[in-house]
């Protein structure tokens, strides 16, 4: 996810503000160009889900991690409710800003950005715990693909927040002037979103 994308440059908030003073309709062009990049990355994990479906298909054996390994799946489940909550905080503040409550956008920023960094923190110690890595075996090439590239997402979502959040801090948001936070937290939900298909398939319904 590219830094110009997440930041969604001031100078474009400012034009969305002038065409609503101005009666105009339509949807910024910062938020348009988002939607398409999230409908490129649905195209990307439903690469990763169905060669997921396909190695586990083709394999013959018992499906999951290897000998000596396992998946914890109460911490996944820990983790999936921090993101869920994750994506409830970026709402709330998209609605503050939206009623032009700045205070709110930066503790509800805040907090979401905190919940993101804690998710990351407890899968790089869901890996810790794992006891197997990437090259053993069929599941857990997939497993490591999936979760590793979701991780990433995740992280790219935090930049984005703290993007936010710094402008946030420096005043440059109001009611009218919120094009960023829209995007970044359609982003997020994305992501929130894509977690939550892979918890189901590869830990609760694996």
């Amino acid at each position: 996810m590219s830094a110009r994308t997440m930041q969604a440059h001031p100078s474009g908030e400012h034009e969305a503000a002038a065409a609503v003073a101005h009666g105009q309709s339509g949807m910024p062009m910062a938020l348009v160009g988002m939607l398409l990049f999230i409908a490129s990355e649905v195209m990307f994990f439903g690469g990763l889900f169905a060669t997921y479906f396909n190695a586990r298909a083709g394999f013959a054996g018992t499906w999951g991690p290897p000998e000596g390994g396992h998946i914890d799946l109460p911490l996944a489940a820990v983790l999936t409710a921090i993101l869920v909550a994750s994506s409830f905080t970026m709402q709330f503040g998209v609605w503050a800003i939206r009623r032009g409550d700045t205070g709110k956008l930066k503790l509800w920023t805040g907090i979401t950005l905190g919940l993101g960094i804690l998710f990351l923190a407890g899968q790089l110690y869901d890996y810790t715990e794992l006891g197997f890595g990437l090259s053993d075996g069929v599941f857990s090439t997939v497993f490591y693909t999936l979760t590793g590239f979701h991780g990433a997402h995740v992280f790219g979502g935090a930049i984005g927040l703290t993007v936010v959040l710094a402008r946030a801090l420096r005043g440059q948001f109001s009611r009218q002037n919120h094009v960023a936070v829209e995007a970044v937290s359609m982003y997020w939900h994305f992501v929130d979103v894509v977690w939550i298909a892979l918890f189901l398939i590869i830990y609760f319904l694996r």
